[in-house]
């Protein structure tokens, strides 16, 4: 692409956006393009603007100045290499002093016995904390119990804040079984009722959610309408300085197919050994490195696995993988959880990674080993932070999801302010007494794994990211048609909330 079209181009961009740009700043962008990418540029300059209290009509030089010396790369000898160069690297993350915070971490909390007893507390504490949240909203304050409801008359109108007990789809509309801490009711959802019926649909058992209705005979209920607990539409908390995160999943050391000679790229680019200047500057940036499980292929997890394992024990995968995390330079805060791969329980909520499989990983380096699920506070943006096996069941149960935009799966989580809204399909659920799934504190970035597709996108103001996987696709894989785009990492902006998307496969780096 020519300057030209590359200043054109920036320019339509800033206008398109409702501002202007005056002539000496245009006239200082044009040389500003001879040293960064313009589209880097203009999305650090808008996102200044944008967090502006009062939004002014022109763009000026000094913004655009001063945006400029954020992002300029260290000057470097133009003879040198783009790949595997050895040149002075002087990350500007390495002079910022960490703060991250551990927001909740179950591992220390989880202390079930299995008891029948066990369950139902979970159930009744699932209920509880998601009715909480239902009241808080302002159309469903209102609400009353079943039993509440049962007393009114015919015709009149109801609301009442529920758990799916049961579902079942006919011409006529889908009828629903539900349940609260007293009584249990079915609710009528007529097919003509389009946009209620597909709301029906959607619904998973075990989920909770307020269903208005129209009252019949007895304790039958119309339904009008369903509403879930759901996020409210929030602005994100932002970090004060252009720090950023590296968000990854799904290592899988240990298995053939991990990318070995692509993970490495990647530790050498956060090393400052590879890229050209523009991503190096990127690299330079990076004070925390997130990981949302599967560090190891595991042993035991699906059939016939030890044909597709390199290394076929947990304590030799662990090893491989403590000598992989250990080159990430010191100064990168890391924080971990487990998957359904690693070396503890696999019902959740999981705690930490166990010693005793992993006791190489706890002594490689600095490292944050949590359960899973997790909460942290990065320069003060708040991570909630899972593995993502419930995905699996959201994909195969709800209508219009796919593997392949496994962020729209992840917004109906969010939606139900549960990370494993059903239970009893694929993800184990633990029956402590207390329900650590519960969405209780609204995140600004939502980090998941576990489906190997790299996807993200926003949900009322919060930043919804699964991180891919660093495992060519598996037999099972390629089995049940799902192809994984492996090898991309998201780094995320912790001052504005972008995504730069980096794809370190082919043998090259670059940004997508």
């Amino acid at each position: 692409m020519s300057q030209d079209t590359e200043l054109r181009r920036a320019v339509s961009l800033i206008v398109e956006a409702g501002y202007q740009i005056d002539k000496e700043a245009f006239e200082y962008f044009k040389e500003a393009l001879q040293e960064i990418e313009p589209d880097l540029l203009i999305r650090s300059v808008m996102a200044e603007v944008d967090s502006l209290p009062e939004k002014p009509l022109f763009v000026s030089r000094e913004l655009i100045e001063r945006k400029l010396r954020e992002l300029r790369p260290s000057k470097r000898p133009p003879t040198l290499p783009a790949e595997a160069s050895r040149t002075s690297f002087e990350p500007y993350a390495k002079d910022i002093e960490s703060d991250l915070r551990v927001l909740s971490d179950p591992t220390n909390k989880i202390s079930t016995e299995g008891s029948l007893e066990n369950y139902m507390e979970y159930f009744k504490d699932r209920f509880r904390r998601l009715r909480k949240i239902m009241n808080s909203r302002m159309d469903t304050r209102d609400a009353t119990t079943i039993l509440e409801a049962s007393k009114a008359s015919s015709n009149s109108k109801v609301k009442i804040i529920c758990m799916v007990s049961e579902k079942r789809e006919s011409k006529r509309g889908i009828f629903i079984q539900v349940e609260d801490l007293e009584a249990n009711t079915t609710a009528f959802v007529p097919s003509q009722n389009r946009e209620v019926f597909q709301k029906a649909q959607r619904l998973m058992l075990d989920q909770v959610i307020c269903v208005c209705a129209t009252k019949g005979r007895g304790n039958f209920l119309v339904a009008e309408d369903i509403i879930f607990p759901d996020v409210p539409q929030k602005k994100a908390r932002v970090a004060s300085i252009p720090v950023y995160a590296a968000l990854i999943s799904d290592l899988h050391v240990g298995s053939k197919m991990f990318m070995k000679k692509t993970f490495q790229r990647f530790i050498l680019w956060l090393q400052g050994r590879v890229g050209d200047t523009q991503l190096k500057n990127i690299a330079s940036h990076i004070k925390y490195l997130v990981i949302a499980g599967d560090i190891v292929d595991g042993v035991g997890i699906y059939p016939e696995q030890m044909r597709e394992l390199e290394i076929k024990d947990i304590y030799g995968q662990y090893e491989a993988a403590a000598r992989i995390i250990q080159e990430i330079p010191d100064y990168i805060e890391v924080a971990t959880i487990p998957g359904n791969h690693d070396g503890c329980r696999r019902a959740l909520p999981q705690p930490a990674i166990s010693k005793e499989y992993a006791q190489p990983l706890y002594e490689s380096r600095k490292i944050y080993l949590l359960g899973n699920p997790s909460a942290l506070s990065l320069h003060g943006v708040n991570l909630l932070l899972c593995h993502g096996r419930s995905l699996d069941d959201v994909i195969s149960t709800v209508p219009r999801m796919s593997f392949q935009a496994p962020d729209e799966a992840m917004k109906f989580l969010l939606q139900c302010r549960h990370l494993a809204p059903g239970y009893g399909l694929r993800t184990l659920i633990a029956s402590e007494r207390t329900d650590h799934l519960v969405i209780e504190n609204v995140p600004d970035i939502f980090q998941a794994g576990h489906v190997h597709m790299m996807s993200y996108s926003n949900y009322r103001g919060i930043l919804v990211v699964n991180s891919g996987a660093w495992q060519r696709q598996t037999e099972y894989q390629r089995e049940m048609g799902h192809t994984p785009n492996p090898g991309i990492v998201p780094i995320v902006n912790l001052q504005t909330l972008q995504v730069i998307p980096i794809n370190f496969v082919s043998g090259s780096t670059r940004i997508m």
